[in-house]
């Protein structure tokens, strides 16, 4: 189990010049402030909220006191507080929900400021209210680079920056920035050593994911295809043009969106699952969590994918259509290597151990503007 100590012995050791930050007994309290249009963990579609409910999980488990600010629909393994009890998926009138997330992110901020050590925060939204806080501020970037963001966030210095790749940090410049890679529980996946001869899919049903190569690779190599995912408003045009004409319940299978259970029995028993994005993919949950259930990924090369696959180990980097069939044709690899890749580069307890490394240094950089 991991201790709370990690933690505390980075706040409590002598740097020069600066006296221990001496902490009181009483256990960490961590708010995870999470955006209120989907619930922790979420029922289907939600990688940033399955990686709230785990990140929660695990710090439970290190010892810390943990609340998450979200819906009322959330059933995390902590202590949940919400205004709004209904999840709100997909979003169909930004303007509304943009309201609705200030008002959330606002009541929350206040709500923690009352006995919270460190405020996490996982919108962007949520740092404007983080000027009225004296507790630390965490942003993680979980969406990609964006100009305007990026101006935004320079108005904000003081607070610690998380990206989910080192690909995402080479695009940022704010003082306080450090990658942590997402971890996964792997207790909720299973290892599946003898696979069936099909290939699948799970991810947005979007051009940027390239749901039309993983088709044409099928086609191709004559492997069936199964595809799960969710089909937003603004995609239905690319769904109903490039993807719904191809399902034949043959050799392309469309199986709707995909929950924990659905994911765990179409990806452990594919042969390997095919991400062909076509963008700089942030960090790209959906491969850690194939690879965890012994499934190769055959990858397209965008954002952080040569981060999170070791080439030839747990997958393939294919920088062509022709590549990936290539692959496909000549798949060989040992599920329990592959499992065991995830175990050693993208556990839930590195991770946890990292953000308890953070959390602790800047409580100490609070504490020591706050004496200077």
């Amino acid at each position: 189990m991991l201790q709370l100590s990690i933690c505390l012995f980075h706040l409590n050791s002598r740097t020069k010049g600066q006296q221990p930050l001496v902490l009181d007994s009483r256990r960490l309290h961590i708010a995870l402030i999470a955006p209120p249009f989907i619930s922790v963990p979420p029922g289907e579609y939600g990688g940033t909220e399955l990686f709230i409910a785990q990140l929660a999980e695990g710090l439970r488990k290190a010892g810390a006191r943990v609340v998450v600010y979200a819906n009322g629909e959330s059933r995390v393994g902590a202590e949940v507080r919400w205004i709004y009890e209904h999840s709100q998926w997909p979003i169909k009138a930004q303007e509304q929900a943009w309201l609705k997330d200030l008002n959330h992110e606002s009541w929350a901020l206040r709500n923690a400021m009352e006995d919270a050590d460190v405020i996490h925060f996982h919108t962007a939204q949520g740092l404007a209210f983080s000027r009225f806080a004296k507790q630390p501020a965490i942003l993680t970037l979980h969406w990609p680079h964006d100009a305007k963001l990026s101006d935004f966030y320079s108005h904000f210095p003081d607070v610690h920056y998380v990206c989910i790749s080192n690909s995402q940090c080479r695009q940022e410049s704010m003082p306080r920035l450090r990658t942590i890679h997402h971890g996964i529980d792997l207790r909720q996946y299973r290892l599946v050593e003898h696979k069936q001869q099909y290939l699948s899919f799970i991810g947005r049903i979007a051009p940027i994911k390239g749901t039309h190569i993983a088709i044409e690779v099928a086609r191709r190599t004559g492997i069936p295809l199964k595809i799960a995912g969710e089909v937003q408003p603004q995609y239905r045009e690319y769904f109903e043009a490039k993807v719904k004409p191809q399902i034949d319940g043959k050799l392309v299978e469309y199986v709707g969106s995909a929950n924990l259970e659905l994911k765990n029995e179409l990806l452990g028993n594919s042969m390997a699952m095919l991400f062909p994005i076509q963008w700089n993919e942030p960090f790209g949950l959906v491969m850690v969590e194939a690879m965890a259930c012994g499934t190769p990924v055959l990858a397209m090369p965008g954002g952080s994918v040569p981060e999170v696959i070791q080439n030839g180990v747990s997958g393939k980097i294919c920088r062509t259509v022709q590549q990936m069939v290539k692959e496909v044709g000549e798949l060989h690899f040992d599920p329990n290597t592959v499992r065991k890749y995830v175990e050693e580069s993208f556990s839930l307890d590195r991770m946890v151990r990292n953000y308890l490394s953070l959390y602790g240094h800047a409580m100490r950089e609070a504490e020591t503007r706050r004496i200077a």
